[in-house]
């Protein structure tokens, strides 16, 4: 096989993501390790090198330049004498309060190490570190490891470490069962407990895990701030949506977090089914100033039978998120990166159309690598919106009930589905129009995925879906009436992976 030819069917299988991340083979689950350092984006991952499904955990390691094209790299860490590498994240050291750089600046990550307590099937999750000197390429571990552990908490992991400037301390946040602790240190190796979170607060509908601790302005001004905790919650039977994201908006002071809002309070990240465990990217330069997330595009509910074969499973797309105060409060807002623009390859532009029951304006439109921004003004209609990788027999409906004032993903009809019951169904989220009559929807369509914007991203629904390759006819729609379009853009997205 010549070079051609491969990078012609290079991420070309069944279902494969054209333009978020994937492993080239095999199982991955969480991002982890999310550094940013001498301008190159490090996503590692949980990764089972061997097999499809979750098995002995690694960390896979890919970098990039833009969060748009990535570059495979060999196996960052790997099982050792400790356990297997569950999740945690990475920072840079600037000042070498570690010791590890011979003053110089380096990279740090701290994991989870996950085994059994000796002679029991108790699990046993213990906290580790490592450094690398070359930009991530090589990874020592720390030879005092672990270096946080406690026999009395079960389920014990995923830390999230960051530098907390006013106190020069660094701060980790880690995930204790149904809360969160909180630890401080001078040198990332000696940790002293600081606090707990999370007793009676949000959602206990499953176990916490990964969770992320950080700040940002409301409303764009600098000088208000709030502090936003973000907290998966594994899949419980008991409830339809499985694994999910919630978060709360509080006070920080470095070592304690307070939550502005009611105990009972529950915010979610995503209102689809498959956003988990996502976390944000570690040092970013204060000229950029964005803080950037991505999350593990999958639900545990089936995360590990999904209809894929050579690989199993995908990031969303990098997310930019704000603090927006709306009508309910302060909110977050996500909104793709402005990089992902560098992929649209040719484009459609309409404006001032009315669209009326039984009658398609994008009929001649095929795709199913795109990217959809369309402002919608209320008519008559009940329901409107946009359905995707369609055929005669499959779509999937990205729809605006207008009575409710909700968004809704139904993914009912969108393709394979036999693979578990509850992955067929309609997920929503309420969104108020803007200027009482607009609504607008950004929307990133893949192969195997559709994750939908709501005006400006004050409401996010990703969702997975695997329609067949040959289903890529688009539809404008209106149930009941009519509503105008008043401006509609169609991006067709290149493959990342092919030049």
């Amino acid at each position: 096989m010549n070079n051609m030819e491969t990078k012609q069917q290079y991420y070309t299988e069944t279902y494969r993501p054209q333009f978020h991340f994937s492993p080239e083979a095999n199982w991955m689950n969480d991002p982890n390790g999310m550094v940013y350092f001498e301008g190159e984006y490090h996503l590692f991952y949980q990764y089972h090198p061997n097999g499809t499904t979750w098995g002995p955990m690694h960390w896979g390691h890919a970098i990039s330049t833009d969060l748009v094209h990535w570059e495979h790299l060999p196996i960052a860490l790997k099982p050792d004498e400790h356990g297997m590498i569950f999740s945690g994240s990475a920072v840079v050291d600037w000042n070498d309060t570690s010791g590890f750089f011979n003053g110089q600046s380096g990279l740090v990550a701290m994991f989870t190490h996950a085994d059994t307590y000796p002679g029991s099937e108790r699990p046993r999750q213990r906290q580790s570190i490592a450094y690398s000197k070359d930009n991530g390429r090589t990874w020592v571990t720390y030879e005092g490891n672990p270096v946080i552990s406690d026999e009395s908490i079960t389920d014990f992991r995923d830390p999230k470490v960051f530098w907390h400037k006013e106190t020069k301390k660094w701060v980790m946040i880690l995930a204790s069962g149904q809360t969160v602790r909180l630890y401080t240190s001078k040198n990332l190796k000696e940790w002293e407990f600081a606090s707990e979170f999370g007793d009676g607060h949000g959602s206990h509908e499953g176990v916490w895990e990964c969770p992320d601790l950080f700040e940002l302005p409301v409303d764009g001004y600098s000088n208000q701030k709030k502090w936003v905790l973000f907290l998966s919650i594994g899949d419980d039977p008991s409830f339809e949506e499985g694994s999910r994201t919630q978060y709360f908006i509080g006070e920080f002071n470095g070592e304690t977090f307070t939550n502005d809002h009611k105990p009972e309070t529950t915010l979610w990240i995503d209102k689809g089914r498959d956003n988990y465990a996502g976390v944000s990217w570690s040092d970013i330069p204060n000229e950029d100033g964005r803080r950037i997330y991505l999350g593990w595009m999958s639900n545990w509910r089936y995360a590990n039978i999904t209809p894929t074969k050579e690989w199993r499973s995908a990031m969303t797309i990098p997310r930019v998120l704000t603090l927006k105060t709306m009508k309910e409060g302060v909110r977050l807002v996500q909104q793709p990166v402005q990089e992902l623009q560098k992929i649209r390859e040719k484009s459609i532009h309409i404006m001032n159309q009315t669209i009326v029951p039984s009658e398609n304006i994008i009929s001649n439109v095929k795709g199913n690598t795109l990217e959809i921004i369309v402002e919608f003004e209320f008519g008559t209609a009940a329901e409107f919106g946009l359905k995707v990788c369609k055929s005669n027999l499959e779509e999937t409906v990205i729809g605006y009930d207008v009575t409710q004032q909700r968004l809704f993903i139904d993914r009912t009809n969108s393709g394979k589905s036999d693979f578990n019951e509850s992955f067929v169904g309609k997920h929503e989220g309420e969104l108020s129009p803007y200027d009482n009559n607009k609504v607008k929807l950004h929307l990133f369509v893949d192969w195997s995925s559709v994750e939908a914007f709501g005006n400006n991203g004050e409401l996010v629904l990703t969702d997975l879906i695997f329609p067949d390759q040959n289903s890529k006819d688009l539809e404008l729609y209106a149930v009941g009436g009519n509503v105008k379009v008043n401006t509609l853009e169609i991006h067709m997205l290149k493959s990342i992976w092919r030049k």
